[in-house]
């Protein structure tokens, strides 16, 4: 879009409907003789990714703010009513960032102003209680204001469809069509912050989420006994902070901290540089706590409470953070482990992982001859794998290796609240024996093989950096690796052209002779490419662990040279 246009498309925001402050700020945009802010801020309208839609905030198209939901909203209100009969209804929830609550306002404004009944919390609570709440109330649509792990300046706006699980296709690109529809804000139909259809949810839906991440218990000891494991929490200023402590304490968790510098919710997130558990940083605090206090577990969740990141003592006593793709093994392991040992394995039951996610997972469930589902990368396709199997099949336990994870599918989302409680008690379970998690880890890695990942993010941000990106893939797609780390590319799967019946996606993967597989993606959600490194190797009687752990490092850092991509090792 040329900056003629853009100018175009700014000068209706310097006109009513549109508030004072945004006029203003956009007219001070248009007056600056550097168009830099101003393109940045509408050289594009806001699009679903994997994570729906999500910005810095700010006025413009290409922004988070009250006109920019609002519009949403009446897209979406416009999509409901093309595709659903009768009384229709969408539920809402936040977290606590900054402009949440009037976002979560306008939303339900808006709703309203459509003839549709909007459920809101009467609070904050976690994306995952959303996606419960949608199945509980028979809703047809959910929204949740948040951006997730991102930094302090985004926000965001994610949609459920009646399944409970975020939106796909065909929904997505019918709501996105829609939202382009809309002819600006006065085009958008609001009802009063009072109105009738605008309804508050209480403390009902919260006993009942708690009742069923409890009733996922599978430690028959847990279950008579509770558990005095020592927990340190911190919800790092998020909506963990409402509910964690309760959902523990219902699975019968007794000895927990939540960290009282990081439990108040705050959009500034003000102890830490990123609310992102999978950064060690962000734990920094809890760890410096369970230090002091001897606790086991630290545990932590971002913004939204999707998110779960764990660290655990090793034998010298010092804590160390459990990645995402350990902390799935380690789930799917437990459950299927257990599930067997009790003849609970079912004909149907599956797991379920991400095509970024490590392939141990699969060696695991191959073991207890239960099929996965691979997926794109987005919880949102593991939640249409089992709305896809339902009635067939019954999904048991999964996860993606950015540490989200799903117990049992009353949630059709990641569930940092249940993965935690889980988490807890996989815990309790080995310190009942005298050992951690990362026992039964090295275990996992003895009689199904040592598989290690790393991910690398390049940051690449605005216009520029976008097509950097770009120009990335089409490299990758035209002239793709021989070899990476002195192994032979034997396959390069292009999911651009929907491989192995998947939709299509802006991923490339190399596979090499000795079984390596790098993955090369753009974020849905941040001006980023990720690179995913996975290998795999034998740890044998008689050697070392660390040795064992080494020469994978070095593989990983080997391919990463010649991406030019640089991996700590």
């Amino acid at each position: 879009m040329n900056i003629d246009a853009i100018r175009s498309k700014a000068e209706v925001w310097t006109r009513e409907p549109h508030d004072a402050e945004t006029r203003q700020a956009v007219q001070a945009m248009l007056d600056n003789t550097d168009p830099t802010q101003l393109m940045e801020a509408f050289h594009q309208d806001l699009e679903f990714g994997t994570g729906g839609m999500r910005g810095i905030m700010g006025p413009g198209t290409n922004r988070m703010n009250a006109a920019v939901v609002a519009m949403a909203t009446q897209g979406l209100a416009d999509y409901l009513a093309a595709e659903c009969s009768g009384d229709i209804a969408v539920a809402i929830a936040h977290d606590s960032r900054h402009r949440s609550d009037e976002f979560t306002r306008v939303a339900a404004e808006v709703l309203a102003g459509n003839g549709m009944k909007a459920h809101v919390f009467d609070g904050l609570r976690p994306t995952p209680e959303l996606s419960f709440a949608i199945r509980q109330l028979g809703c047809q649509a959910g929204i949740v204001i948040t951006a997730s792990h991102n930094p302090k300046e985004y926000n965001g706006y994610k949609v459920y469809w009646g399944d409970g699980g975020q939106i796909v296709p065909p929904h997505d690109k019918g709501i996105i069509s829609r939202v382009r529809a809309v002819e600006g804000l006065g085009a958008v139909k609001r009802a009063g912050a009072t109105d009738p259809l605008i309804q508050t949810m209480g403390t009902e839906i919260d006993r009942d989420y708690y009742a069923a991440i409890a009733g996922h218990r599978l430690d028959k000891g847990l279950c008579e006994e509770g558990s005095d494991l020592g927990i340190v929490y911190s919800p790092l200023h998020g909506t963990g902070a409402v509910s964690m402590a309760p959902a523990l304490s219902a699975c019968g968790f007794r000895n927990v901290e939540v960290l009282e510098a990081q439990a108040t919710p705050d959009g500034a997130f003000p102890t830490v540089d990123s609310p992102n558990p999978e950064e060690a940083s962000a734990l920094r605090m809890a760890l410096d706590r369970a230090e002091e206090s001897g606790a086991d577990l630290v545990l932590a969740t971002d913004p939204d409470s999707d998110r779960v990141g764990a660290a655990v003592r090793d034998a010298s006593g010092q804590f160390r953070l459990l990645n995402g793709n350990e902390m799935a093994s380690l789930l799917v392991h437990y459950v299927l482990r257990t599930k067997a040992d009790r003849g609970e394995l079912k004909e149907g039951d599956f797991v379920a992982r991400t095509i970024v996610t490590t392939r141990l997972i699969s060696e695991i469930a191959e073991a207890f001859d239960i099929p996965v589902a691979e997926t794109l990368t987005g919880f949102k396709w593991i939640a249409a794998e089992i709305l896809a199997r339902e009635g067939q099949g019954h999904f048991l336990v999964g996860g993606e290796e950015s540490y989200g994870y799903l117990i049992g599918d009353e949630v059709r989302d990641k569930d940092a609240i249940a993965a935690a409680a889980m988490i807890a008690e996989m815990a309790h379970v080995e310190w009942r024996r005298g050992r951690t998690l990362l026992d039964r880890l090295r275990d996992l890695h003895r009689h199904y093989g040592m598989y290690r990942e790393a991910l690398v993010s390049l940051k690449r941000g605005g216009i520029q950096g976008a097509e950097e990106i770009r120009a990335m893939m089409t490299g990758f797609r035209t002239t793709p690796p021989a070899t990476l780390g002195g192994e032979t590319v034997v396959e390069v799967r292009d999911h651009l052209e929907g491989w192995n019946g998947m939709p299509a996606s802006n991923v490339v993967q190399f596979l090499t002779e000795q079984g390596a597989l790098v993955t090369a993606r753009p974020s849905g959600t941040e001006p980023k490419i990720k690179f995913y490194f996975s290998v795999r190797g034998e740890w044998l009687e008689g050697t070392s662990y660390d040795d064992a752990w080494q020469v994978l490092g070095d593989l990983i850092a080997a391919m990463g040279r010649d991406l030019g991509v640089e991996i700590a090792n």
